[in-house]
């Protein structure tokens, strides 16, 4: 009897569970409602709907305006940032000092030797250097004091005024309390947000956005053209200007061939050198001093500039690069991307129609 009683009691269980898998595979909604019930109700802050989102998620995106809302807001304030811009302000302007200091003492001290073949060679030289450097200073000024571009001002925050899509992608910048076109990106050194933002450089203290990408790029281009300038002729002057060797003599060692013949004579170079900078006048220093730096800036902002030639090229900017570089980017490649950077009015195929806009003809 108690062995017929337990059996009696696991059957009864097999058949319990056994209903209870049923009802799992014959009722799956019941499970779906019971998750609903997690789900809370939030606004989006585009349009100011009411949506349905489940707590878990990071950030949803809205049915109706395409914002882009996230859940885990943080309040976040620009602390320190008029002391920030202040000292960016406050660099650039030594800066633009000291850049001054160098034309003129770079002019002061080969102004006798371009004059020396005749008035009409030192006058042309002279004046190239100064629309050289009037270009290379207004270039920086506007990169450094111009605004770096801010998006444009758009309807948010209703829903009868917002129409469907027209926040696609747009996320609320919390720094600056207004929306962020997915162009934009938040810079804290400046305390705003800059469409199409590069980078910000130090050594202009400003962005380079949408609104000076162009005059830094030009900036770029004549400050290498200034420094190939100027290091040009500072050999040449200093060729001119330099005491003759008298103390040069080279000793020949009787038997010595091969690397040591070789090593005293780049010796006795250097000290003939060496000691006839002795009576090398104050022009010749700053000459000197002129060559050093001009090679060392052309050098780093020429690789500068190939880097945002590069990217122009790319139609991209280092930002987009960089969020672009775990997937594929929707840029196209191409030296149109050149003439739309630069504002040129019209394209190389309104010059060069037979070259460029002719389709190629292939005989059968």
């Amino acid at each position: 009897m108690d062995f017929a009683d337990s059996a009696t009691t696991s059957t009864t269980a097999m058949r319990s569970s056994t209903s209870a898998a049923d009802d799992d595979i014959l009722y799956p909604e019941e499970h779906n409602v019971t998750s609903v019930s997690d789900d809370h109700e939030t606004t989006c802050w585009g349009c100011g709907l009411r949506v349905l989102v489940s707590p878990h998620v990071p950030a949803f995106k809205c049915f109706w305006c395409g914002a882009i809302s996230n859940q885990n807001i943080i309040k976040c304030e620009n602390q320190n940032f008029r002391w920030r811009r202040l000292r960016d302000r406050c660099f650039v302007s030594i800066l633009i000092v000291f850049m001054l200091l160098v034309i003129c003492g770079g002019i002061w001290a080969i102004y006798p030797v371009l004059v020396s073949p005749g008035y009409i060679y030192g006058g042309v030289n002279i004046l190239i250097a100064i629309i050289l450097s009037i270009f290379t200073l207004s270039t920086f000024s506007l990169s450094a004091f111009r605004s770096a571009g801010a998006p444009p001002n758009i309807l948010w925050g209703s829903y009868p005024a917002v129409t469907k899509g027209a926040l696609e992608n747009y996320r609320f910048c919390e720094y600056c309390a207004k929306p962020k076109s997915p162009r934009a990106h938040h810079c804290r050194s400046c305390g705003m947000c800059v469409l199409d933002m590069d980078h910000h450089c130090p050594f202009i203290g400003n962005c380079v956005g949408a609104a000076n990408h162009r005059h830094f790029v030009l900036f770029l281009i004549s400050a290498i053209i200034g420094m190939i300038y100027a290091s040009v002729m500072s050999v040449y002057a200093v060729y001119h200007i330099w005491p003759p060797l008298k103390n040069w003599q080279i000793h020949l060692l009787t038997g010595a061939f091969g690397q040591k013949l070789v090593m005293r004579m780049l010796k006795d170079i250097f000290v003939a050198f060496m000691s006839s900078m002795l009576f090398l006048p104050a022009r010749g220093l700053v000459l000197i001093y002129l060559f050093i730096a001009s090679v060392s800036i052309e050098i780093g902002l020429s690789v500068l500039l190939w880097q945002q030639l590069c990217f122009i090229y790319e139609g991209k900017t280092y930002l987009s690069h960089i969020s672009a570089s775990g997937g594929e980017g929707t840029a196209v490649k191409d030296c149109q991307n050149f003439f739309r950077f630069f504002g040129f009015p019209y394209t190389r195929t309104r010059y060069l129609p037979s070259f460029f806009s002719s389709k190629k003809r292939h005989k059968k």
